[in-house]
């Protein structure tokens, strides 16, 4: 008996007909897409984007090669190197992030004693190949001298909640 109700719904094409009474519910309703160029969601002030390295406002670079960032990352994606100076301070010779192996997790941000590393709220980057993805150290503070402004203030914004 089942499969003749089968052969009978089929052959009157009753899937398309749910199909088409679900699309005209829909039809004349509030539309939900955007056009994403042009219109964007709100980002959530704890969103963890691109990472940047910043700077202190005399233009020296704030990380001290605790290392604390690379120990932290659960997907190993951190690789740091560092010298000594001349005055005694240490210093990184290397900073590199792979950004195909991060997970964003934060752990790197949160570790950090002098508010080195950051996430920013960029979101629109992409890579083409492997390689593009690959941030070494003046990559990154490339991108925290670009978007310190913006970083500040959302430190600034989220620093009660911290």
């Amino acid at each position: 008996m089942e499969a003749i109700k089968d052969f009978f719904g089929s052959l009157l094409l009753i899937e398309l007909f749910k199909g088409m009474k679900l699309t005209g519910k829909y039809f004349f309703k509030r539309k939900i897409t955007l056009r994403y160029p042009q219109e964007k969601t709100p980002m959530s002030p704890r969103f963890r984007g691109l990472h940047a390295l910043r700077r202190y406002p005399n233009g020296e670079e704030r990380c001290i090669a605790c290392k604390l960032c690379e120990a932290v990352c659960p997907a190993m994606a951190i690789t740091i190197e560092s010298h000594v100076r001349e005055d005694g301070s240490r210093r990184t010779s290397r900073y590199d992030i792979d950004l195909t192996k991060c997970i964003f997790c934060g752990f790197c941000e949160e570790s950090c004693p002098v508010d080195s590393i950051v996430e920013t709220h960029i979101h629109e980057y992409h890579g083409e190949k492997r390689g593009d993805l690959y941030f070494t150290k003046d990559m990154l503070l490339a991108v925290g001298d670009r978007y310190e402004d913006d970083i500040a203030k959302n430190r600034a914004a989220d620093a009660p909640y911290r």
